[in-house]
C-alpha cells in the first residue's frame, strides 16, 4: 500500500463531493477552490482532502510520502478526450505545403492528409506503432494528462483498422494512463472506394464491427461528417451500426462546413460532437437540452490557420465546452493540454478558469470518465497535477509553451 500526503496546498482546484458531471455556461468559471488545503492518497484513490486546519492528522506514518505544496496549486490531471495518438509517421512535408499556400482540403484531394497517414500505417508493424505511441503518451503525461481517448482511422482497410485498435488495447494494458478507444473507420474513403462509398461502409459494418465487438477493441464509434468525406446520411448508417454493437457515438463534425451533422449526432445520443470550427444557431439549438458535450480542438485551428471554435458563444448560450488536443500528425501535432488553455483564452476568449474546467471536468465527461476522473472527490482516481509556485491558475494559460506542472501523479504514483 502506498500513501501520499500533500500539505500546505495554496489552492486545491475543482474539489468537492457535490460537483456536477460537467459544468455549463457561467458555472464553468467556478473552480470550487479550497485554499490552504491538504490532500491524502492511498494507493490510486483520493481518500481525504480539505482545509489544513481541518486535517485530523495521520495515525499511521509508515510508508507515507509527504509533499509540501507551499505556494503551489493542486488540480485534477487533464483528460484529453480527442486524439489520434497512434499513427505511423509525421507529415512535415504537408506542413511546408500549407506554408506555401495549399489548404488542408487541397492537400487531401491530391492524396495527402488522412490517406497519406493510412498508406504509411498499412505498411508499419504493430510493435513499432505501439512503441512510438508509448513515447507520445509519456510526453503527454509530462504535461499533466492522466486520461486519453485514442482513435483508429488511419488504417482504412479491415486489417489496418484492426491493427490500430489492437495497438490501442495494448496501450491500455501497458500505460498508466486511463485510455479509451474509438473506432473511426469512417475517417475518409480509401482511393479504391472513391466512387463506391456504400461499398466501404458495408466493409465497416459487415467486416470490421463484428471483429471489434468480438475482441472488445473499442468503446466508441466515430465518423468524419464533412464535405468531401461522409454525408449526414452516411454517418447515420455508420453510427446506427456501431450502436447495435454497443458502441457510443462520438463524432467529428463542422470542421470546415455545416452539414447538419450536429443535430443528427444529438439524435443518436452522441456523447460528444468534436471540432465545431463552424457552427450556427441551429447547431446551438440542437445542443441545448441534450447531454452531448461540444468539444473544441484549438490546436487544429492554430496549426491549419482555420477559424477557432466559438467557445465564448457556446458558454454564453449556457452550454458546456470541452477542449482536447486532436493530437495527430497532420493537423495538430501536439499533445500539450496546457498549450490548449492558452489558445482557448487568447483566441476563443475563454477565461482561464473556464479553460481549466474545459480540460478536466468536462473532458472527463466527454470520455465517459466523470465518475472517476476530472475533479478532486473522495474515491476518485488519484490523477493530479502539482503546479509550479503560482499566484493564480491563470498562470497556466498565460505561460504558453511552458510546463507549469512541477509534479504529475497518475494512479497515485509520481510519474514526473
Amino acid at each position: 500500500m502506498s500513501k501520499i500526503l500533500i500539505k500546505n496546498i495554496k489552492s486545491l482546484l475543482l474539489a468537492g463531493e457535490d460537483l456536477p458531471r460537467y459544468k455549463a455556461g457561467a458555472e464553468m468559471e467556478n473552480l470550487n477552490t479550497i485554499d490552504n488545503a491538504f490532500l491524502a492518497i492511498e494507493d490510486d484513490e483520493i481518500i481525504a482532502y480539505g482545509k489544513m486546519e481541518d486535517w485530523g492528522g495521520i495515525t499511521d506514518w509508515r510508508d507515507l510520502e509527504v509533499i509540501d505544496a507551499d505556494g503551489k496549486m493542486v488540480m485534477p490531471a487533464f483528460c484529453d478526450s480527442h486524439t489520434h495518438a497512434v499513427f505511423a509517421k509525421t507529415r512535415e512535408s504537408e506542413f511546408e505545403d500549407r506554408i506555401k499556400g495549399l489548404t488542408y482540403e487541397e492537400i487531401a484531394l491530391k492524396g495527402g492528409g488522412i490517406l497519406n497517414s493510412a498508406r504509411k500505417l498499412q505498411t508499419m508493424d504493430e510493435e513499432e506503432l505501439f512503441q512510438d505511441a508509448m513515447v507520445r503518451l509519456e510526453e503527454m503525461m509530462s504535461y499533466g494528462t492522466g486520461a486519453v481517448e485514442i482513435k483508429s482511422g488511419y488504417g482504412l482497410t479491415v486489417d489496418a483498422e484492426l491493427k490500430m485498435l489492437r495497438v490501442i488495447k495494448r496501450l491500455k494494458e501497458a500505460s498508466p494512463l486511463t485510455i479509451k478507444a474509438t473506432f473511426l473507420g469512417a475517417h475518409a474513403y480509401p482511393p479504391e472506394f472513391k466512387e463506391n462509398h456504400q461499398g466501404y461502409i458495408d466493409l465497416i459494418i459487415n467486416e470490421m464491427l463484428p471483429v471489434i465487438a468480438e475482441e472488445g477493441l473499442a468503446d466508441y464509434i466515430d465518423c468524419f461528417c464533412e464535405r468531401n468525406y461522409y454525408s449526414v446520411e452516411e454517418m447515420n448508417q455508420v453510427l446506427e451500426a456501431g450502436i447495435k454493437y454497443g458502441l457510443t457515438p462520438k463524432v467529428h463534425v463542422n470542421q470546415f462546413s455545416i452539414q447538419g451533422g450536429v443535430a443528427a449526432a444529438v439524435q443518436h445520443n452522441a456523447l460528444s460532437v468534436d471540432h465545431l470550427e463552424e457552427i450556427d444557431d441551429q447547431d446551438i439549438e440542437a445542443l441545448k437540452g441534450s447531454d452531448c458535450m461540444p468539444t473544441l480542438l484549438p490546436g487544429c485551428s492554430f496549426f491549419l490557420s482555420i477559424p477557432f471554435g466559438a467557445g465564448r458563444k457556446l458558454i454564453d448560450n449556457d452550454l458546456p465546452v470541452a477542449l482536447a488536443t486532436d493530437f495527430n500528425p497532420g493537423s495538430s501535432p501536439s499533445g500539450n493540454m496546457q498549450l490548449l488553455t492558452s489558445f482557448a483564452c487568447v483566441k476563443m476568449k475563454l477565461t482561464p478558469n473556464e479553460a481549466i474546467t474545459a480540460t478536466t471536468l468536462n473532458t472527463a465527461y466527454a470520455m465517459g470518465l466523470d465518475k472517476t476522473h476530472g475533479s478532486i472527490s473522495l474515491g476518485k482516481k488519484a490523477n493530479l497535477i502539482i503546479t509550479q509556485p503560482m499566484e493564480s491558475p491563470a498562470l497556466i494559460p498565460y505561460s504558453f509553451g511552458a510546463n507549469s506542472a512541477e509534479t504529475v501523479i497518475i494512479n497515485g504514483k509520481k510519474v514526473k
